[in-house]
């Protein structure tokens, strides 16, 4: 037989038994569960929180799943009476109507004792059907080698979708119901109402900020800008550290761990060594000035502080990457795992124009920073955390007489204020003033000089010059540029906000 009669020959029934396998499934569970929920409603609460109607096999049962599902919610009575009417009457299952399926579904039930284990099984089975798919997925886009994925870019799809299929147990994203919506809303204000400072979001332990920001809302992008100099370092440690701190785990229904206040931080240092980075934490902590501990400058004193100080850190939840021109593939990536292995409540980018894209647009930094800063708000709604990303003002600030920063002062500003949920720039007056100081202490402006210092030493404002959920205005805080801290300012009459 020649090579070509053996590939066209017609395939045995035990060559066809062997190369096809029906996706796993169990119409009996779901049978025997449908059958308990149309006898006693009860039975749905069972299984609601984890078994959604796209886990049902049949697409027939995933409709009496959802029909029932909607009645129940609604107060109503759900039965083979009430939900053959949702149905198609002329839809047949075998030699039966769908209204004898129903009788016959309620008529075999038993009990709603094993409910839940049927549940389970059948969320199991959905589960390993979509893993069937990205299987075959992987397999198939690794054979046709297509040009645009190449190999790395498939690892990064395929970890993507497997982490969602772990955090979520589906991967299809898809259409959601406007009473989930509703329901997840309601939940987050109860969360407000229980969580410490009454906020929606996770506080910044700055008080005056979290008053106007309701702290940092869960999949929102806050980008925080400023010039050299300024702070927005200082700023994004102080905050990452205030978060880890005050981290308090609450056990779920499922064993997982949840923050009930503070959270787990990623910080991605792509500017400072992760050494530069505990430094200042310890210098802010310690109120050891940061040079001092660089030179080795300090007291016992000092350094009994700072040895107590790095064993109560051991124990906060801050994990470092100091990766320098990490991709925003890379980062989602990194995010991920950390997500799946330690959990994550808050990630801190420092900063965006140190970041590379995944494309080949590197010749188009424009068009890059686009791509950096739509991954990065992809990625807070893909992990649901707020992310903090820092990002440089361009030279033009310094060439005004007014140097407060405006939005059109980002630097390649059109993809980061438009993706952006919230835009803080940090502005010291302070910074500018110090470098105004009359060479002759006899020249009759030093006396002005010095009264517009005190005015302005130790102050900085906080810029809220976007927020899509609050008002804009200015937060003025302390500054203690020898431990690179902010806080809130010990004179409430300065805490007022000003409106924009």
């Amino acid at each position: 037989m020649s090579e070509a009669s053996r590939k066209l020959s017609p395939i045995g029934k035990d060559q066809a038994d062997q190369h096809y396998r029906e996706a796993p499934n169990n119409l009996e569970a779901e049978q025997a569960l449908l059958g308990a929920i149309l006898v006693n409603n009860d039975a749905y609460y069972r299984v609601s929180d984890f078994l959604k109607p796209v886990h049902l096999h049949e697409p027939l049962h995933r409709k009496i799943y959802e029909v029932a599902g909607d009645i129940i919610r609604m107060g109503k009575m759900a039965n083979p009476v009430t939900i053959k009417t949702f149905l198609k009457a002329d839809e047949k299952v075998g030699d039966v109507t769908v209204a004898t399926y129903l009788a016959r579904l309620a008529g075999a039930a038993v009990s709603i004792i094993n409910a839940e284990d049927y549940g389970r099984a059948i969320y199991d089975l959905a589960l390993r059907r979509s893993l069937i798919t990205i299987g075959e997925d992987m397999v198939n886009i690794a054979y046709d080698a297509p040009l645009d994925m190449p190999p790395q870019g498939q690892i990064e799809d395929a970890e993507r979708r497997l982490f969602e299929l772990a955090e979520t147990g589906r991967y299809d994203g898809g259409f959601q119901s406007f009473n989930d919506a509703v329901a997840l809303a309601i939940d987050m204000a109860g969360q407000a109402f229980e969580r410490d400072g009454s906020l929606s979001g996770i506080s910044t332990g700055i008080l005056s900020l979290d008053g106007r920001m309701g702290g940092l809302q869960r999949s929102d992008l806050i980008v925080l800008a400023g010039r050299p100099g300024m702070g927005k370092t200082s700023l994004a440690t102080n905050i990452a550290y205030n978060i880890a701190a005050a981290y308090e785990p609450e056990v779920q229904a499922d064993g997982s761990f949840k923050a009930k206040n503070g959270g787990v931080v990623g910080f991605y240092s792509l500017e400072m060594s992760s050494e530069q980075l505990a430094t200042r934490i310890i210098s802010e902590q310690t109120e050891v000035s940061s040079s001092k501990i660089r030179r080795g400058d300090i007291s016992e004193a000092d350094f009994e502080k700072l040895v107590a100080c790095s064993q109560m850190m051991q124990k906060v939840p801050l994990y470092i990457d100091q990766t320098g021109g990490i991709s925003i593939a890379q980062l989602s990536a990194r995010a991920r795992r950390l997500k799946r292995q330690r959990g994550l409540d808050c990630l801190v980018v420092d900063y965006i124009q140190l970041m590379t894209g995944s494309g080949k647009s590197s010749d188009n930094r424009v068009q890059e920073i686009t791509q950096i800063t739509t991954g990065l708000k992809a990625l807070g709604k893909e992990l649901n955390v707020p992310i903090i990303a820092l990002s440089q003002l361009s030279r033009g600030v310094e060439s005004r007489e007014d140097k407060r920063p405006q939005l059109s002062d980002l630097r390649e500003s059109g993809s980061i204020e438009q993706d952006a949920d919230v835009v803080l720039f940090v502005f010291r007056e302070e910074y500018y003033v110090k470098n105004l100081e009359p060479r002759d202490e006899f020249d009759p402006k030093y006396e002005e000089w010095k009264m517009k210092m005190e005015q302005v030493k130790g102050t900085a404002d906080v810029i809220i010059a976007k927020q899509r959920h609050g008002p804009t205005g200015t937060v003025k805080l302390a500054f203690q540029s020898e431990f690179t801290r902010f806080t809130d300012l010990a004179d409430p009459s300065f805490t007022q906000y000003e409106e924009h």
